[in-house]
């Protein structure tokens, strides 16, 4: 079991990797449930994927009858349909009980859960309570068989305790020195990697690529075909990635999609 951080500033094509990273992984659990805060994710559903059975999902739109549902209720949709995709229809605040609930469902499943949150910080914010459910997947999930993915774009603006307790980290670029310098209290590496616009970094030789910080990679037409990560775990794993190397199966219909083309397209 894991606890993944996906972060990365806007533009950067971090929906894209994140519904690919769904799509490698959703094989390994007994259930997926995806709570889709702006609506990316729905390329991963039945009627617009051109995934295989065995990796397709179901889509829920959560609204305002939805979000009166109990956590049974939940509990015994997470049951009959083993991989789901909730896309938001209620403001920020409904939308944070609404997780929690599912939290705790997903908690009570039998078998391997992985929860993907999308753009976590409102789920988790930096500032304030959050609910005791959520900080429950940061903290004990794991060791109840739940394993979860926090996606955001605004690194300084998640809670503390879920970026302590994520083993493995997928970071794309960033600008803001408050992202980075959070970068800095996660990673055992030189953060300046991950500001495209930095020179001459000096990091491990498994992420290092003449100095070059993570880039941002366009077509002729100054279309985003792919960009670089750096993949890093607790246990000193080191890596970095090239989306443009990363196939997509299924339609991504991401924020970024009218500027991010299919890896490999033609």
């Amino acid at each position: 079991m894991s606890r993944a951080l996906l972060a990365a500033q806007s533009g950067f094509g971090k929906s894209y990797l994140g519904q690919w990273w769904i799509e490698d992984n959703v094989d390994e659990y007994d259930h997926l449930v995806v709570a889709d805060y702006k609506g990316e994710y729905r390329g991963l559903c039945k009627k617009n994927s051109g995934l295989p059975e065995s990796k397709r999902c179901n889509w829920v739109g959560v609204g305002e009858v939805e979000a009166d549902w109990s956590v049974d209720v939940w509990v015994e949709l997470l049951k009959q349909e083993a991989r789901l995709v909730l896309e938001r229809g209620v403001d920020e605040a409904t939308w944070q009980e609404i997780v929690a609930k599912i939290a705790r469902a997903a908690r009570r499943l039998d078998g391997t859960v992985l929860v993907v949150i999308d753009e976590a910080h409102f789920v988790a914010p930096g500032r304030g309570s959050i609910p005791d459910e959520v900080k429950g997947l940061a903290t004990t999930g794991r060791g109840e068989g739940v394993s979860t993915v926090w996606i955001t774009q605004r690194l300084q603006e998640l809670n503390e305790t879920v970026l302590a307790q994520t083993d493995v980290r997928l970071l794309g670029g960033f600008s803001n020195d408050n992202d980075l310098g959070k970068i800095g209290r996660i990673v055992d590496y030189n953060p300046d990697i991950h500001n495209p616009g930095s020179t001459a970094v000096r990091v491990p030789d498994a992420i290092d690529r003449d100095g070059k910080p993570v880039q941002q990679f366009e077509n002729d037409d100054g279309q985003l075909i792919g960009s670089e990560w750096i993949w890093s775990t607790t246990s000193g794993d080191l890596d970095r990635i090239n989306t443009q190397d990363l196939e997509l199966t299924s339609t991504h219909y991401g924020g970024e999609d009218q500027n991010l083309s299919k890896p490999g397209a033609g």
